[in-house]
């Protein structure tokens, strides 16, 4: 998919990297696809594990992200990409989003989300992209450097 994709979590770092993707489409001209991933479990073979209430799971994070892009658009005062599309997909979410960014202009993350790790520089997800992806990152800090 062109354009510019950000995945989001919820978390303030993600945040961050929504509003400044939305700044960017906006003056690149350019549509904006929002992914916000429900992490899946992996089996003892490393593939994913499905489970019945996944599609669920995935739709609240497909609504908590639309809630998200609604707010920031609001706050960034109707100055936003002419074109947002928000996904939710149930996967592992470095996987998730390194294939969706196969055809993108650029993939952008936040630098942590909401894992338990508030120490590192780079979450894992965002590590893995960083090393893995088919076009350029770009990793957006939190406003609050903690």
């Amino acid at each position: 998919m062109p354009g510019i994709i950000v995945g989001i979590d919820g978390s303030d770092h993600s945040k961050h990297a929504l509003e400044w993707a939305m700044q960017e489409a906006a003056i690149r001209h350019t549509p904006l696809t929002v992914i916000a991933v429900h992490p899946v479990i992996a089996g003892f073979s490393g593939r994913p594990v499905a489970f019945p209430t996944d599609d669920a799971l995935a739709d609240q994070a497909r609504e908590a992200a639309r809630e998200e892009v609604d707010k920031t658009l609001a706050g960034l005062g109707g100055q936003g990409p002419e074109t947002v599309t928000v996904q939710g997909v149930s996967g592992f979410p470095a996987e998730v989003l390194i294939t969706a960014g196969r055809d993108a202009d650029m993939l952008v993350v936040g630098s942590r989300g909401t894992g338990g790790f508030s120490r590192l520089l780079l979450g894992s997800v965002s590590t893995q992209v960083t090393h893995h992806a088919h076009c350029p990152v770009v990793v957006i800090p939190s406003g609050d450097r903690s």
